[in-house]
């Protein structure tokens, strides 16, 4: 909608509000709004896609649910096959069991046997490892020659190496895309909490509007701005309710934008937002509700004419009419309060330095933006100004990011490094890298981290996997839980001189094992182990080298190789599966996954499970923040079972 010719003594201009700076005017529509989620509604799984999450998603189940082969072949004992080869083939009697996918095993694999198992078939007791078909040949009929060896573990998925039962499997405001649907349908999961769109009407006003697709008349104008705008709001997970482009018709337009109002949860409008007399939207919005409008004029370029307005709880924004500014105010002002009520992360924005080549000129009195691409020259990155007037349609096609030049200043000289704001976050990396020992408590304290809006990765490398990660530069944070048997500490003399140690919390180290299992029950660890290495049918779960845990077993055993030591998963999920689902008969896991399974537990020692950081960090900001973020997780972790001290 433009302005018309009426002088400037009309009592109609005389409406144009007092003009803000961009700080006051963000400031001011957030304390009128108070903006947060709209609330959360369970949604089936074939409706998640794009979606946000309102709530952790842990998975109720370990996947694989069993340790499970990984070829067609026989399951077998790898000592057994240690002097195996093509000149001097091991013969094993086969089992008169055959193990398809779905099948239960119910035969024990002993010495010199083998149980043939397909593809995803479950591994039976007493076996641990599959030889493939192709390694072997039969023998007579009950028999089979190998010509290979294998190792612990070889051609096995244990139970929970790819989602461990109990883990965090997605975070509250995870916006779920396929990979995150196929996530959910691993373990089961039909239907997820997710928080419900906002529903925000989208108007253009102006009569020179034409629909995209009709003939355009004279002095008309093709409306681009609705559906841009309806498009940027589906980007930012809303429900866009675009209507046709709306006449300089007071009554029409106080009419729709009432049903509008009455239909949605917020309501953007383009155009009607400057002074001229035949502006009318401005006055439609002052009549919706209380307080009404709370910023008309900006202290900003491009978008001086943004109208925002609060109306019985609901936000009503009236962007400029030329599609720059609509674009950019939209972007910078109005998608941030919309991300909040949508239940989506704050914007991750991504900086970079660059040199500007030409003399810039601004508007003394109002911050300007400009926006640039980018392209790399001799010296770095090369900032070139790409807008053509706030009418401009193709000025944000074209850029990757915008740079400001402040309100005091009448223009940026000619060779100028400036810091450039993406557009996108193609060249932002996560905050906060975590490589090393995994935690259920880990995951609890990075959820908060994730509320606050950063971006964190975890891998799971073990605790010396871990400690090598951070020494290569490759993380922030390794944790690690390693004694040393020297002097029974934990943790700190496995750190270089160049790393620190941040305490991080205590966990109950001991042996599982089924309840009602005399060999264990009521028995110190010292007892219980040595009644299953008095029995040669009892078998054990052991746990990966590199791990803290491997540690207090091998100590634990001192040199003894009991069945079931070189089944090695990697963590303490695995553990715990393979002895509730009696693959193995003990472990030694933390206390928390032998309560989720029901199994019993003894004691064994309480470990330190702590941070090792580098004493110059790659990013102190982030690091300090999870340490601050340690104290407020507390009482999480406690819940839990972890204590801090």
């Amino acid at each position: 909608m433009t302005a018309d010719n009426r002088p400037s003594s009309s009592p109609e201009q005389e409406q144009f509000l007092r003009v803000l700076s961009r700080e006051e005017a963000i400031a001011a529509f957030r304390r009128a709004l108070k903006p947060k989620p709209l609330g959360a509604e369970e949604v089936m799984l074939k409706d998640l896609l794009g979606r946000v999450l309102a709530a952790d998603v842990m998975a109720p189940v370990d996947t694989p649910p069993f340790d499970r082969s990984v070829v067609d072949g026989f399951a077998v004992r790898s000592d057994d096959l240690q002097q195996a080869s093509q000149s001097a083939p091991t013969r094993l009697t086969l089992n008169p069991e055959t193990i398809a996918c779905g099948t239960v095993p119910e035969i024990t694999v002993k010495p010199q046997t083998a149980t043939y198992v397909a593809t995803g078939g479950p591994v039976p007791r007493g076996a641990d490892a599959v030889v493939m078909i192709e390694h072997t040949n039969p023998v007579e009929s009950n028999a089979i020659a190998v010509d290979r060896a294998v190792s612990p573990g070889q051609n096995i998925a244990f139970a929970g190496s790819d989602i461990a039962r109990g883990q965090i499997l997605l975070h509250k405001g995870a916006v779920i895309g396929a990979l995150e649907i196929g996530m959910l349908a691993a373990v089961g999961k039909a239907s997820a909490k997710v928080w419900r769109k906002p529903r925000v009407a989208v108007l253009s006003t102006g009569s020179e509007l034409v629909e995209p697709g009709a003939p355009l008349a004279p002095a008309g104008i093709y409306d681009s701005n609705g559906p841009i705008i309806a498009a940027a709001l589906e980007e930012n997970n809303c429900m866009a309710l675009r209507q046709p482009a709306l006449p300089d018709d007071a009554a029409q337009l106080a009419q729709a934008v009432r049903a509008a109002f009455d239909a949605s949860d917020a309501v953007i409008l383009s155009g009607g937002t400057s002074k001229g007399a035949g502006d009318l939207t401005y006055r439609i919005v002052a009549q919706l509700g209380k307080p009404g409008i709370i910023v008309h004029g900006v202290a900003l370029k491009p978008g001086k004419p943004l109208c925002l307005a609060v109306c019985d709880g609901k936000p009503v924004v009236v962007l400029p009419g030329f599609p720059t500014s609509a674009m950019f105010t939209f972007h910078d002002i109005v998608a941030p309060i919309l991300r909040i009520m949508a239940g989506l992360p704050a914007r991750q924005e991504s900086d970079v330095e660059a040199l500007v080549p030409v003399r810039v000129a601004s508007e003394l009195g109002r911050a300007e933006f400009v926006m640039v691409g980018l392209s790399q020259g001799p010296q770095g990155i090369v900032a070139h100004p790409v807008g053509k007037g706030s009418g401009a349609v193709t000025a944000f096609s074209q850029a990757d990011g915008f740079f400001a030049i402040g309100p005091m200043s009448d223009s940026l000289a000619a060779g100028s490094t400036v810091t450039v704001r993406l557009l996108t976050n193609r060249l932002r990396f996560p905050e906060l890298v975590i490589m090393g020992s995994h935690c259920v408590g880990l995951d609890a304290v990075v959820s908060m981290l994730i509320e606050q809006g950063m971006s964190v990765r975890i891998l799971a490398l073990g605790s010396l996997g871990g400690l090598a990660a951070l020494k290569r530069g490759e993380c922030d944070i390794a944790p690690i839980h390693l004694l040393e048997p020297e002097t029974n500490v934990y943790n700190l003399s496995f750190l270089s001189e160049d790393m620190r140690l941040i305490e991080g919390w205590r966990r109950m180290q001991g042996l599982m094992f089924r309840p009602g299992d005399k060999r264990f029950e009521g028995k110190t660890p010292e007892q219980a182990v040595a009644a299953a290495l008095a029995d040669p049918d009892c078998i054990m779960v052991n746990r990966n080298q590199g791990a803290g845990t491997r540690v207090l077993i091998d100590r634990l055993l001192d040199g003894a190789r009991p069945p079931g030591y070189w089944n090695q998963p990697r963590s303490h999920n695995a553990v715990a599966a393979s002895v509730a689902q009696r693959r193995a008969d003990w472990g030694v896991a933390i206390k928390q996954v032998a309560d989720e399974l029901q199994l019993s537990f003894t004691p064994l020692a309480e470990e330190h499970y702590d941070f090792a950081v580098r004493k110059g960090p790659r990013n102190a900001q982030a690091l300090a923040t999870f340490e601050a973020m340690l104290s407020k997780a507390e009482p999480r972790l406690e819940a839990m079972g972890f204590r801090r001290q």
